[in-house]
């Protein structure tokens, strides 16, 4: 089956998705106003099952994968919601330190899907200690179904959920097997969580954020870690805010590097839907563990 990507689907109905998935618009609404995109047989719950992630089609790393190690941890958050679970991956070939520089890698406003258990397995096979904390926690987890965990991130008291990732940082940073160098990557409302935390972590390393909001612009001054953000070319909803906080972060002395990468919409990295851009991910990979090598490794 030939593969759809963003060309194959009307711009508005890319935007409609992106309110869709993230909580704009309801499920109604969304099939109510895709239904004028329905021609050629298809239905408008045709057109949101094609736009929606078909995550064993673009595994990149198998769980099963015997170059790493998984496993799955509980993280005290006395702060937050006392505890959060995280999935953790790192390469089975011993390191020469016996230490690894850690990834906090952050997910989307769906929890710890198989998506980015993924991306944190693709992370260690580039030799990292990869922390994927999934948010969804005290409301039993990802629930294995996009739609419903959409629905139960909006029950999340992000005040709280804010205190887990910060308390899944400082675990990533306490580990044993960790060299305390410690980085974060987050994807959408992940790239917004590594915005914030470095707005809040001193002695983060390095913070990655794809097309994720920004803090407010007095929050720049707080950040000590240089920035790497990826921004797509067709994300007002995203874009808009950033020459306000680009202008804060000059100001601050921030070490940043901004890129956006024309033609390519919002989640363009996700390779489990049509919304990928596989030259602008691959680009934006590249760069970012490039950014890694530069900032954690030592």
């Amino acid at each position: 089956m030939t593969r759809l990507t963003a060309a194959d689907f009307d711009q508005e109905l890319l935007i409609l998705f992106d309110a869709y998935v993230h909580g704009d618009i309801d499920r109604r609404s969304f099939l109510d106003r895709a239904s004028k995109f329905a021609v050629g047989g298809l239905t408008a719950a045709g057109l949101l099952a094609a736009l929606s992630p078909n995550f064993a089609a673009a595994q990149v790393v198998p769980a099963n994968d015997t170059r790493i190690r998984t496993e799955v941890v509980n993280v005290a958050s006395p702060l937050g919601y006392g505890t959060i679970k995280a999935y953790v991956a790192q390469p089975v070939a011993p390191s020469a330190s016996g230490k690894r520089p850690g990834v906090l890698v952050v997910h989307e406003n769906r929890g710890l899907n198989p998506h980015i258990e993924d991306i944190a397995r693709r992370l260690a096979l580039e030799g990292y200690l990869a922390f994927a904390p999934d948010a969804l926690t005290p409301l039993g987890g990802y629930p294995g179904d996009e739609d419903k965990a959409r629905a139960l991130f909006a029950q999340l008291d992000q005040a709280k959920t804010r205190q887990d990732f910060l308390a899944s940082a400082a675990a990533l940073k306490a580990r044993p097997d960790a060299s305390g160098r410690v980085g974060v990557v987050g994807f959408c409302y992940g790239g917004g969580v590594a915005h914030t935390l470095a707005t809040e972590l001193p002695d983060l390393s390095a913070a990655v954020s794809f097309y994720g909001n920004h803090p407010p612009v007095e929050a720049a001054a707080k950040v000590k870690a240089p920035l790497l953000i990826h921004f797509a070319g067709v994300d007002e909803r995203i874009n808009a805010a950033w020459p306000a906080y680009e202008t804060a972060l000059k100001a601050a002395g921030v070490r940043y590097t901004a890129h956006q990468y024309p033609g390519t919409q919002h989640g363009f990295n996700n390779d489990t839907t049509p919304r990928f851009d596989a030259a602008a991910a691959r680009s934006a990979w590249d760069r970012t563990l490039a950014f890694f090598r530069q900032t954690l490794v030592v």
